[in-house]
């Protein structure tokens, strides 16, 4: 008898589906505009260029660019979030491409001006060496001069802000939360439960944690230039009050 392959987390719609009311709550969404404001003064991005959103999600950041006068693509491997940020570019009639596809195998030569990857869609895949692969693609992607800007939580915040577990209510729902550091700080463990309606639901999976250094090392190799490193998309330092880790490099 054959033995049945598991697919990884990050490619199972079922944790997605479940977990999209906590992914993208009304709080994250209503963020967008600011983060988009911010993205555009720390990248002097302007009105026409092209802009690839890459785990765009359900499309939060895609529709303010493309409101703003940008050329987006936006790229996701769960046709259900892009399903919904279509039927939002629809109504608001933006004309956003929209493209079906894992980060691991998007890649169109010199086509972008600027490539955005937000909101800790980094380190999902169980090798390193898939993470560089994605930055090599990108870079191929970029035009002369384009700049790729990636947001995650840094190794560093995580050591500062850790909780073993917590919890929080969401409208009807409660989710609870159990994290582990494991493989010397390389990677950590989570499980979620979601609670509503009197019914449970749980999923595991894990992610790379990734210090200041090792993502700048990671551009580096490469081979993005001026790598600057940001505690936040405003552009304060990258220090003991940093709220996210954003690194971004030019090709």
């Amino acid at each position: 008898m054959k033995e049945q392959t598991v697919r990884p987390w990050h490619e199972r719609d079922g944790f997605w589906q479940t977990f999209e009311p906590v992914i993208f709550d009304a709080e994250r969404r209503g963020l967008a505009p600011k983060e988009v404001e911010q993205l555009i003064d720390l990248l002097h991005l302007e009105p026409g260029q092209r802009i690839c959103d890459l785990c765009c999600g359900i499309g939060r950041h895609s529709l303010e660019l493309a409101g703003r006068g940008f050329d987006v693509t936006a790229v996701d491997r769960t046709e259900r979030y892009l399903q919904a940020a279509r039927r939002q570019a629809e109504a608001a009639n933006l004309n956003i491409e929209f493209v079906h596809q894992d980060m691991r195998n998007f890649c169109r030569e010199q086509s972008f001006d600027a490539v955005l990857n937000l909101f800790t869609s980094f380190g999902y895949f169980d090798a390193r060496w898939d993470d560089r692969h994605v930055l090599d693609n990108i870079h191929r992607c970029l035009r002369p001069g384009g700049r790729l800007l990636v947001d995650v939580i840094g190794k560093e915040i995580v050591a500062r802000i850790f909780r073993a577990r917590d919890w929080h209510r969401l409208d009807d729902r409660i989710v609870l939360y159990e994290r582990r550091v494991v493989d010397d700080w390389s990677r950590m463990e989570n499980r979620w439960i979601l609670i509503e309606n009197g019914r449970q639901h749980e999923w595991s999976f894990s992610h790379r944690l990734y210090s200041a250094t090792e993502l700048r090392e990671l551009f580096d190799h490469s081979g993005f230039g001026d790598v600057a490193v940001y505690g936040t998309l405003t552009g304060k330092p990258y220090d003991e009050k940093a709220d996210r880790l954003v690194v971004v490099g030019r090709k």
